[in-house]
């Protein structure tokens, strides 16, 4: 059954941030629970994470050919950090969240844009 038929029944809860492609990248509340199970101290930062889709920093190609938008935080509950939220644009019309987390540097991968 496709997520938005499940959505549609009220089985799945599902938040939207649009893209700098403007392409509609979703998150799924399993997903988000199991990102913060991973990672324990993103609990309670998704609205950092959904900012970080849509007015990042920096957007990087992963290893797999995935998109990691990097965003700048004074604020985290562990120090000043950048926010990473890999994410996959599978079309136009969609996208959804792989996994977030906060880091200390960013890494030397290929800059598909980077904020004026």
């Amino acid at each position: 059954m496709a997520h938005e038929e499940l959505k549609a029944r009220g089985l799945v809860e599902m938040t939207f941030a649009s893209s700098i492609n403007n392409v509609p990248v979703r998150i799924t509340d399993e997903r988000w629970e199991h990102i913060c199970r991973k990672h324990p101290e993103m609990e309670g930062e998704n609205g950092k994470v959904l900012e970080t889709i849509t007015n990042p920093d920096i957007i990087q190609r992963g290893d797999r050919n995935e998109l990691m938008a990097l965003r700048f935080y004074e604020q985290t509950p562990l120090s000043p950090k950048y926010l990473v939220v890999v994410y996959r644009e599978v079309s136009s019309t969609d996208g959804y969240i792989i996994t977030a987390y906060f880091t200390n540097r960013i890494r030397r991968r290929e800059v598909i844009w980077k904020r004026g």
